[in-house]
């Protein structure tokens, strides 16, 4: 019942707030498509319904692909392996980033210079050779592209995590928790955590819409799974049978679209719980 009501309050400020009323307007299309992809899309995208390559129409809104596939339908089934791709790695990629920010920050000393000193390296690496590098290494498959968007994307988070935890250690009631002889998980979990519970939620929204991005940069490098259906894979296809030299330009344009909108919606959200963590970001 408690993650309830957090979940609740969280709803209450991103709808109060302007930016976070319009995203979660806009994340309402890919989520609609992802839940119940059967009622929106006209046919299964797998199966072969009509001709290649014909333009759109009232029969089929975005034309077929090379192999008589209806676009339409795979855009709408393709919502729901960019959309798991991008939760799972951003929820992956907080968890990481919560739990390093909070052990380096409550204990500080060699366990903060050891965390410390792999953040910081980590934060040097230019991020997309080497996700494609360790792609590339574990093969095709959403679950290893979850996993390198994840191993590569934590440490900003660590940082600001780690930030909040020293600052909050300080406040009296936990001083005088620790008085009371709390051990140090309860304090970091039972007393400080429950503290970041709005920038955490705000990281996972967030990371959600760059983790959709990074899906669709693997996929269209190839390194996403042939076998299911996903915006990037649908501009990866596109691309390798000449959409754009042959003028069908719809065949990239719409899931580059719904990319767009989901990222955006995303970002839009998120800024709606950042500016209630820190009020000083709406007179920005």
């Amino acid at each position: 019942m408690r993650y309830l009501k957090k979940f609740i309050d969280a709803m209450r400020i991103i709808v109060k707030n302007r930016k976070g009323f319009v995203g979660l307007i806009l994340l309402l299309i890919p989520v609609s498509m992802a839940v119940a992809p059967n009622l929106i899309a006209p046919y299964n995208p797998w199966d072969i319904v009509d001709k290649p390559f014909l333009p759109p129409s009232s029969k089929h809104l975005l034309g077929t692909n090379d192999v008589g596939q209806d676009i339409f339908s795979e855009l709408v089934y393709g919502s729901r392996i960019s959309l798991l791709v991008g939760v799972s790695a951003a929820i992956a990629a907080v968890f990481i980033g919560t739990i390093v920010g909070l052990f380096t920050g409550f204990y500080g000393g060699l366990l903060d210079d050891i965390l410390s000193t792999i953040t910081d390296v980590m934060l040097l690496l230019p991020i997309l050779p080497f996700m494609i590098l360790m792609a590339a290494l574990l093969g095709q498959g959403y679950q290893n592209i979850v996993l390198t968007i994840a191993v590569f994307t934590w440490p900003g988070i660590a940082r600001l995590i780690k930030a909040q935890v020293m600052s909050l250690k300080n406040f009296p009631y936990i001083e005088a928790a620790k008085a009371y002889g709390a051990s140090s998980m309860r304090l970091m979990f039972r007393h400080i955590l429950p503290q970041i519970y709005p920038l955490i939620v705000a990281f996972v929204i967030l990371r959600t819409g760059g983790a959709i991005l990074a899906e669709a940069a693997l996929s269209f490098l190839g390194l996403g799974d042939p076998t299911q259906k996903s915006w990037g894979g649908m501009i990866y296809w596109a691309m390798n049978s000449g959409a754009i030299s042959s003028g069908r330009w719809w065949w990239i344009v719409a899931p580059g679209i719904m990319i767009t909108i989901t990222v955006e919606a995303t970002a839009l959200i998120g800024y709606a719980i950042e500016e209630y963590v820190n009020p000083r970001l709406k007179g920005e």
